[in-house]
């Protein structure tokens, strides 16, 4: 019988993508969402339920019969984390313990501050600075406690997502303008300062493969990526600018205009949260991925320049195709 999974924030972009390549890999794969016309819909394999992830008996209804939940949703536009955040992962875990089932939480570095730079282990003590980062510190923590009832769960760490459908991003939002050629890439990071990134369709995989040895894992097990590791702050940009090049096209790299976001802040939540996780592109932090290669034995990797296109396909950045 085909193994049967529920995806929370299947309409974004690690919601999406591991929805994808679970229902690929042969699992019967549903997913719950807002303002569906009709109680339920199949579209491109999946099955697509009417439901809202803040509403428990949906999310209770939806989850039956499933042994793992993927827990990709997040509030739109990075508003009302404060509101929604911990009471979406309530009605999940309540649903993982009636079911018995393994909730996977694609997971971020923001639970971290400076105490634990540069090189992150999964067990790096979690002291952040930020509120966002308090919540996902709590949201671990209430995962943590449903595994000592008896669900079980993986959190998968990676870095700044990337990806032809990655949703909000730095990427997308921050560096390019998605459905235009690209003519100026921004570099958020302060000269010389490393950075992680992680392409979205390699984060799906390794969720595939961990959940592939689930029954081998301990109870609660976090993994960290290692993705692509950006050792000055302009490798990611300058692959841009190749691929943008290849295509006929001809970008410069400029630094991100900080002081601008500061200025209009006070008007945009977006811009305030991007403030707030700039401590991100002050330091280097790379994680250590030994514990996953541990497991995997080797850890999905798109080449950078393969994935960058992709992701610039994907964004409709590119007027030419490539030749």
């Amino acid at each position: 019988m085909a193994q049967k999974v529920l995806v929370l924030g299947a309409t974004g972009g690690i919601g999406g993508e591991v929805a994808r390549q679970l229902r690929d890999a042969g699992w019967q794969v549903q997913a719950l969402q807002r303002g569906l016309a009709q109680s339920s819909e199949t579209r491109e394999g999946i099955l697509y339920l009417r439901g809202d992830a803040l509403n428990r008996e949906d999310v209770m209804r939806a989850a039956q019969g499933c042994s793992v939940l993927i827990h990709g949703v997040n509030p739109p536009g990075y508003r009302r984390w404060n509101e929604w955040v911990l009471p979406m992962i309530d009605n999940t875990i309540a649903a993982a313990l009636k079911e018995g089932a393994t909730v996977v939480l694609p997971g971020t570095v923001y639970n971290f501050g400076p105490d634990a730079f540069p090189l992150l282990t999964e067990d790096s003590p979690q002291h952040p600075l930020t509120r966002k980062g308090q919540i996902r510190v709590q949201l671990e923590q209430r995962l943590l406690a449903a595994t000592q009832k008896g669900a079980r769960a993986i959190v998968l760490r990676a870095g700044d997502f990337f990806g032809p459908q990655a949703g909000n991003s730095w990427f997308s939002q921050g560096m390019i303008k998605p459905g235009q050629a690209v003519k100026r890439i921004n570099l958020p990071s302060d000269p010389g300062v490393g950075h992680q990134w992680s392409y979205l369709p390699d984060v799906a995989q390794t969720v595939v493969q961990l959940l592939n040895r689930r029954e081998q894992l301990a109870s609660f097990s976090t993994f960290h990526m290692d993705g692509h590791w950006d050792a000055d702050g302009t490798q990611i940009a300058s692959a841009i600018a190749r691929c943008v090049e290849r295509n006929g096209g001809q970008a410069k790299l400029r630094a991100y205009p900080w002081w601008l976001a500061r200025l209009v802040s006070p008007f945009m939540t977006t811009l305030r949260e991007l403030l707030e996780m700039r401590y991100l592109w002050q330091t280097p932090l790379r994680m250590d991925n030994s514990r996953l290669l541990a497991v995997l034995g080797t850890e999905p990797h798109t080449p950078l320049e393969q994935a960058v296109e992709a992701t610039l396909q994907g964004l409709g950045c590119l007027s030419l195709p490539n030749h």
